[in-house]
């Protein structure tokens, strides 16, 4: 007991106490600071492009297009110029072969990494990323026309929100989770395991080709798979680019590479991709009529999928229940959003507002800020002029379809104030470029109302009150996105707000924002025509996951499940009685119902 006694000669008063824990303090401190962060970003470089480098100047194509007659070849251009970028060889349904073997060989050793070195990988990737933004920006909007400010929001900011997202709660969701016994049950414990599925697949589209190439990789990665990415053919040339930085990254961690293979391909070879036995999940997105070939090409092979379609998204902007007009300052500020909404990309976004569904105090307001702002808008390529608001489309292919989209509208009762028809710019003659447009009076029969636009076309519609508005957004097939405006100032003006996030069917909504549920890694997805499934957020990572059901007992030298011997095989008589006890015991809804049970199992 001599030990006792000298731990009682010690004065545990508050300043001894204290001394102890900033020893223990110290201690752990010298040993964090030995063993270094393992999580820690590697730098590492990635040749930037001879394209994005200052002065460059590229061959103008005569007629701009990807496909090149007699020839396999995808012709990669600059829509905003017409400015040749270079050629890729679309890959065969071998080389699809060659890269999803690859990707398999390197996802047996990846499945079983740890989340610090995947969570490194992310790290890494985000400080490349945010190091090296002015060279993917200006791939990005060579590749797709759009503007550096819009290329800075939807392709850096968005990605490293998703990165960031990914390495502070990305274990939490996919960490094992402990599931609910029952009474008959008390002796097991449950649990639910997210597993890496093997090698996935994402075909993405073009209008985001940084974020969207690198969303589904890492979520990817995070989850244990490999992929397989399909990029578009129409950003072909900043695709190789892009996923030579992830590819560089996990190298620079001392991981295999051929754990992300991106490929390029046309349409006739996707069907070897999306029906391939050894692609284990599917993010498609893109158009509802590919959705349908996807969908029956995975059905070959049983592949899950998550299909985003695209939209028809309203930003609804309801006038104050008691009558009062709503201030000048907050007008402005929703007026400014919806300007961002709409001309974001020159319109090329799915969730962009593609409908202004006001109610009447606001309609004429809005129609009033809306105008000369759009009137003012200017057009052209971002790279090589300043005071560009709007950027080129990615291709002529759609411009036939909005003029007389508009002029049908028009004809119908609409009224076009701004725009409306393919711009010829003077300095890119060879550049796509589509008006910023302002279409007021359109009402839900117009199929201007009800045909997904993806352009810089603002469409402005009345609705009488919140029921309505409601109506008009519930109108068309899509369900992806919304927006709503409104007074918060009493409880009628936060009820019609709730009202409307209530009843909208769509899969996500913001309140008094835009497309905010996507700055925060909230699962993206829609209903309906938009598609079904979920990315981004705990639903996107766990999707990617084969979902193991765990149960095993609780005490196992105490207790493990036995068949009574009545209810062995070949049971014995009194079996039924013995069953009606045991469910009586397990469900009975009260303690006398339970004894009967009881008392029926002892009887037997």
């Amino acid at each position: 007991m001599a030990h006792l006694k000298v731990l009682e000669d010690i004065p545990l008063d508050s300043g001894t106490i204290a001394a102890g824990l900033a020893l223990l303090v110290a201690t752990w401190l010298l040993y964090v600071l030995a063993r270094g962060d393992v999580e820690k970003a590697v730098r590492f470089t990635v040749p930037t492009p001879e394209q994005c480098k200052p002065g460059w100047k590229g061959k103008i194509l005569d007629d701009p297009a990807i496909k090149v007659s007699g020839s396999h070849i995808i012709q990669c251009y600059g829509p905003a110029t017409g400015q040749l970028l270079g050629l890729v060889n679309p890959v065969t349904p071998d080389g699809i072969d060659r890269a999803i073997a690859k990707a398999a060989g390197a996802q047996v050793e990846w499945a079983n990494s740890t989340f610090t070195q995947r969570r490194r990988v992310l790290k890494t990737l985000l400080k490349f990323i945010l190091d090296s933004q002015d060279d993917i920006v200006r791939a990005a909007c060579l590749d797709s026309g759009k503007t550096r400010v819009d290329a800075l929001f939807g392709e850096v900011l968005v990605t490293a929100e998703k990165l960031r997202w990914t390495i502070n709660h990305g274990e939490r969701a996919l960490a094992s989770e402990r599931r609910p016994t029952n009474l008959l049950m008390f002796y097991k414990k449950n649990e639910v395991r997210y597993e890496p599925l093997g090698v996935v697949a994402a075909c993405v589209s073009w209008n985001y080709p940084f974020h969207n190439l690198l969303g589904p990789v890492i979520s990817a990665l995070f989850s244990g798979n490999a992929i397989v990415v399909k990029a578009s053919e129409q950003t072909a040339w900043s695709s190789v680019y892009y996923a030579n930085i992830v590819r560089s990254a996990l190298s620079a961690c001392g991981h295999e590479p051929n754990l992300v293979q991106a490929v390029a391909l046309w349409p006739q070879t996707a069907a070897h991709l999306t029906s391939h036995p050894g692609i284990s999940h599917i993010t498609f997105i893109g158009s509802r009529p590919v959705a349908h070939e996807v969908a029956k090409d995975a059905a070959k092979a049983l592949t899950a999928l998550c299909i985003e379609l695209g939209g028809k998204d309203a930003a609804i902007i309801l006038d104050d229940p008691a009558g009062k007009v709503v201030n000048e300052g907050e007008m402005q500020r929703v007026a400014s959003i919806i300007m961002r909404g709409v001309f974001q990309s020159a319109g090329q976004n799915c969730i962009g507002i593609e409908r202004v569904i006001a109610m009447p105090k606001a309609y004429d307001r809005l129609i009033a800020m809306l105008e000369p702002r759009i009137k003012g808008l200017r057009v052209g390529s971002d790279l090589n002029e300043d005071g560009v608001d709007v950027g080129a489309m990615i291709s002529p292919a759609s411009f036939v379809r909005l003029e007389r989209l508009i002029a049908e509208a028009v004809a119908q009762g609409a009224s076009l104030l701004v725009g409306g028809h393919r711009h010829g710019h003077e300095d890119y003659p060879q550049g796509h470029y589509f008006e910023p447009t302002l279409l007021i009076d359109v009402t839900p029969s117009m199929r201007i109302a009800q045909e997904e636009l993806f352009a810089p076309v603002c469409v402005l519609m009345r609705a009488e009150g919140v029921e309505g508005a409601i109506a008009i957004t519930n109108s068309t097939s899509y369900g992806l996105g919304c927006s709503v405006f409104g007074p918060t100032t009493s409880a009628a003006a936060r009820a019609h707000l709730e009202k409307v996030a209530r009843e909208v069917k769509t899969g996500m909504i913001a309140i008094n924002d835009f497309a905010v549920f996507y700055a925060v890694q909230l699962p993206f997805g829609g209903v309906g025509g938009s598609g079904y499934g979920r990315f981004a957020g705990e639903e996107g990572l766990r999707s990617l996951c084969n979902t193991k059901s765990v149960c095993t007992d609780r005490w196992p030298a105490l207790i493990k499940t036995a068949i009574p011997k009545k209810l062995d095989y070949p049971m014995q008589s009194g079996a039924w009685e013995m069953g009606k006890g045991v469910v009586e015991v397990g469900y009975g809804e009260d303690w006398k119902r339970r004894f009967t049970g009881i008392r029926r199992m002892i009887s037997m």
